[in-house]
């Protein structure tokens, strides 16, 4: 069949279905290669749970293999604390199988509303610490290396300059504990748009803390997708950051979808990533902009074509 008379026999076929064309043209990747790692990215890209359900069903183990199975060797689950423990040591079992690199899970209980870590009080202090602790068995389980840590809301009852000292502190007293584990916790500056009233926000605000608390247990998580919000200017920042960043977290602004769906130019900055040495993860922290397992073949097709540099 001539391309041209392919195009349009697809492009009908799709809108009969109700797909997009791209939905259409991703639909095509696993029929064309059924081997397993079909794919071959360039970076640690890790997918989380629900993000390819409608292929693999809900049990988290068969979401595991057919993210392995796609090529994707990394995985992050921001809600593993919470999970059973049979559930998290069968989950452990499969990537360890299939040589998928666990990435992060959150640490702690997050306040979203009220200070906590900038307060500089004793007791929300000590509740940090204690999530922590708890955090390092969960990961010796699940052999994570990192932790979500976000600070929490600002305290408009003190200078930015007192509650800094606190939250430095407070973080010096947690890379004491997770020092010997060789564990990081990874500060995640979060968009004002999203998260208003947050105390970190910005890559040179956390670059000045993980500097301050001077230890390799605590780095900055760069979330793409919020510092494109707040900040902008990725690639410099990047730059200007790199020694302190341990993790990346994607996601295309505007939507927080897969990449190529809104105006970050993922195929450069995976490039310069690439080419800085990074051999980390770098999370697929964003929604599929298309639904059903339509959505799910273009999550991959997104990859393909941003890895493809």
């Amino acid at each position: 069949m001539k391309r041209r008379s392919f195009i349009k026999k697809s492009t009908a076929t799709a809108s009969l279905l109700g797909i997009t064309v791209s939905g259409m043209n991703a639909m095509n990747i696993l029929d064309s290669n059924t081997q397993a790692n079909m794919n071959s990215f360039k970076l640690n890209y890790a997918p989380h749970l629900g993000m390819f359900k409608h292929h693999a069903g809900n049990d988290p183990v068969n979401q595991l293999n057919f993210m392995a199975d796609q090529g994707f060797n990394a995985f992050e689950d921001n809600d593993m604390k919470g999970r059973p423990i049979e559930v998290q040591e069968k989950m452990a079992k499969t990537m360890a199988n299939r040589n998928i690199t666990m990435g992060v899970f959150v640490a702690h209980k997050i306040h979203w509303k009220a200070p906590n870590l900038a307060s500089g009080n004793l007791d929300k202090r000590q509740e940090f610490l204690n999530d922590i602790k708890t955090s390092i068995e969960v990961a010796k389980r699940v052999h994570a290396k990192w932790m979500t840590v976000v600070p929490g809301h600002v305290d408009l009852r003190q200078n930015i300059h007192y509650q800094t000292a606190h939250v430095i502190e407070t973080l010096k007293q947690a890379s004491a504990i997770l020092e010997p584990h060789q564990i990081t916790m990874v500060l995640e500056p979060l968009n004002f748009r999203d998260h208003p009233g947050l105390f970190l926000t910005e890559s040179p605000q956390a670059f000045q803390i993980c500097r301050a608390v001077n230890s390799p247990s605590c780095k900055i998580l760069f979330d793409i997708y919020h510092q494109q919000i707040q900040e902008g200017n990725l690639i410099p920042n990047i730059d200007t950051c790199w020694d302190e960043i341990a993790y990346f977290q994607i996601g295309d602004n505007p939507g927080r979808n897969e990449p190529t769906t809104g105006e970050i130019n993922y195929k450069n900055v995976f490039k310069h990533i690439h080419s800085k040495g990074f051999n980390g993860i770098l999370g697929m922290e964003h929604g599929n902009s298309i639904s059903g397992k339509a959505g799910e073949l273009a999550v991959i097709e997104a990859y393909k074509t941003s890895d493809s540099f």
